[in-house]
């Protein structure tokens, strides 16, 4: 049956493609709505215009059309994006300097003009580009600058060098420690607590462990503290660990539990003094010397500027003020940052007249719930913030977790501390400024720590493990049995656990971060000689609640390949595929495409061609919005992982390799 295009060109469109002002100035003054008229395509035409690269007419749409110029396509772009395609430069000169264009805005994929007019070469407005924003396009970084699950960041600087943390809930090990340079490129150096007797996470959900992260330094000690949440079983949910090292990737002491109710602790130290702060608002009290004990009562310093929410203490102190910066309005899309101050540490705090210092404004923007900050200073007496946010895709899906941006801070005349001038998160921002000396070390930003580099396992055997064993950026969750992982013959041997993946007490799945929205995994292994039952395979992995893993397994004399779904207490179980030949002992991959939440899973022989097994077209349910079942705090994983039930099995990798893709 042949399908008839109904769509009518509309004259207004016509006219801006043969670039005819005069027929489109008498079209808008017949008819002033038609400039809300789309293409096709669902470009609106006032877009459409900038995109055909005609300025008399964009300038007469502008000055004398009804048209918003704050119109946005269905990925968010601007009238910017679609100038900064057509390339020309006093057009878009016009629509920066007198319309007030964003350069440096994102769609919700995060790509901005700049980026259209460097990736399609346009030399001359790049020039301008450059001129106005003050740095090349290859002189500026992209938010977040930590993707896939990196919430609840905090920072210290010693010397030259930046230290951050961020939560792990329920993996381990426990609380990533992570260098920098330049506050831009990360690189995790050792973990907060790697002594599985330590971490206490055998019986917690998902979600629950070690929350928001704090790292501070003084008198050459490092100190991390957090929030250790429990089940929702007893009277004590809540409790606070603090750990302390000389060296800033460890080994830390074993954890001193502070029996405080509260979540979101910091240490702030002044004058051989120690004190911690706890939600709700910033509550605190003092520490004994080693900050091991509490050795004063709670007390209440300011409940927050919004009143909602608040949480995420940290003090700051500058020109004679107690700074106090708060997280509020909750975790979702009314997260901010506001900040109060005070001549005397217990003082009355002020709340800032700029609050929120930091907040996302714009419904459709790319990055969303920006919230949970902490200040740091450069050697150049520049300020930075570091603050969680997420990007959600889909029906409001962020899949890959909360993420860490970073922002620069301005200070006002009257001395109150803003960020990245009250416009919210940035999308792509000038490098911090890096002594003569450095600046010829700066790493590409294409490269992020363990985002775009194959992850061989192999290469655990070179020393990028840690003390666990586990190849770098890989985690379990809740710490792996002793014998979980050895190395042998160049593979890692992963013993199964005797527990399915559905299970709190299942072990030795090996998962690191996803973080990119698309992406390529796939995993080369010796078939072992499978029981019935048992399972070998690549996980999807969120948690406990919600996964998707694709195994081979023995059914009978049979080995099958199967794709299987875990949505809160559902299972749904897809066609299996039989194997065409027994082929223990040899060698095959198991490997999954994604795009977005589209996921494609193949298998096969690695000398051979791989087929598709498998496509799932919404895995919503590996996302913190996808069920209501727990805490959901975290963010998709990949990984792998072997199921033995009560017989033994060990499952020889050769690799994994996990490869983002172009979204």
């Amino acid at each position: 049956m042949r399908i008839l295009n109904t769509f009518t060109l509309h004259p207004l469109q016509k006219a801006i493609e043969e670039k005819n002002l005069e027929e489109a100035a008498r079209l808008l003054a017949e008819d002033p709505s038609c400039i809300d008229r789309k293409t096709e395509e669902g470009v609106p035409l006032c877009l459409y215009a900038a995109k055909a690269g005609d300025f008399p007419i964009v300038k007469y749409i502008v000055e004398y059309s009804r048209a918003s110029m704050n119109t946005v396509d269905d990925k968010n772009r601007t009238i910017l994006h679609y100038a900064a395609m057509a390339g020309d430069t006093q057009m878009n000169r016009y629509l920066v300097e007198k319309v007030g264009m964003d350069i440096t805005a994102g769609d919700i994929d995060l790509i901005t003009p700049y980026q259209i007019a460097w990736e399609r070469g346009h030399k001359e407005l790049l020039s301008y580009y450059r001129e106005r924003v003050g740095a090349a396009y290859e002189e500026m970084y992209h938010n977040p600058i930590r993707t896939g699950m990196f919430p609840d960041p905090s920072i210290v600087r010693v010397g030259e060098d930046y230290y951050m943390v961020n939560s792990t809930f329920i993996f381990f090990p426990c609380i990533p420690i992570s260098h920098s340079k330049d506050l831009v490129h990360w690189k995790i150096i050792g973990h907060a607590i790697t002594n599985p007797e330590w971490a206490h996470l055998d019986e917690l959900e998902g979600g629950r462990g070690y929350w928001a992260p704090d790292i501070s330094f003084n008198n050459g000690r490092y100190y991390i503290t957090a929030t250790y949440r429990l089940n929702d079983t007893g009277t004590v949910y809540r409790k606070q660990i603090v750990v302390s090292s000389d060296r800033p990737e460890g080994p830390y002491s074993e954890p001193a539990i502070i029996d405080e109710d509260g979540i979101d602790p910091s240490i702030f130290h002044e004058d051989g003094r120690h004190y911690m702060l706890l939600n709700r608002g910033a509550r605190i009290f003092e520490l004994n010397s080693d900050c091991t004990k509490q050795i004063s009562e709670a007390s209440l310093l300011f409940y927050g500027d919004q009143k909602r929410a608040p949480e995420g203490p940290h003090l700051l102190k500058k020109d004679g003020y107690y700074y106090l910066f708060l997280a509020e309005g909750g975790t979702g899309p009314g997260h901010r940052i506001t900040v109060a101050r005070s001549r005397e540490l217990m003082g009355n705090y002020e709340p800032c007249p700029y609050n929120p210092i930091m907040r996302q404004m714009d419904e459709k923007a790319g990055i969303q719930r920006c919230g949970h900050g902490k200040p740091v200073c450069t050697r150049n007496g520049e300020w930075y913030m570091v603050y969680l946010c997420g990007r959600r895709i889909g029906d409001g899906y962020s899949i890959l977790g909360r993420e860490t941006a970073l922002d620069p801070i301005t200070w006002t005349a009257d001395g109150w501390p803003i960020v990245n001038g009250l416009k919210g998160p940035s999308v792509l921002q000038k490098m911090p400024k890096l002594p003569d000396q450095e600046a010829a070390g700066r790493r590409d930003d294409s490269v992020r720590d363990g985002a775009v580099q194959a992850g061989d396992i192999r290469a655990a055997e070179e020393g990028r493990t840690f003390a666990n064993g586990l190849p770098g950026e890989f985690m379990t969750p809740r710490p792996p049995e002793k014998d979980a992982v050895r190395f042998e013959n160049g593979d890692l041997i992963l013993k199964g656990s005797t527990h399915p993946l559905a299970s709190v007490r299942a072990r030795n799945i090996l998962v690191r971060r996803q973080s990119a929205f698309c992406f390529r995994a796939e995993s080369e292994f010796t078939v072992p000689e499978l029981k019935e039952g048992q399972e070998a395979g690549i996980t999807c992995y969120y948690d406990e609640n919600t996964w998707v893993c694709c195994y081979l397994s023995r059914e009978g004399e049979n080995l099958i390949v199967q794709v299987k779904e875990h949505i809160g207490k559902e299972d749904v179980v897809h066609p299996k595929k039989l194997l065409s030949e027994d082929c223990v002992g040899g060698q095959y991959v198991l490997g999954v495409e994604t795009e977005y939440l589209h996921r494609r899973f193949y298998c096969g022989k690695v000398e051979e061609e791989k087929r598709m097994l498998t496509e799932l077209s919404n895995v919503y349910y590996l996302c913190d919005e996808g069920i209501s079942m727990g805490k959901r705090f975290t963010g998709a994983m990949i990984g792998i992982y072997g199921y033995a039930g009560e017989e033994p099995l060990y499952i020889p990798f050769r690799k994994f390799d996990y490869q983002e893709m172009q979204n």
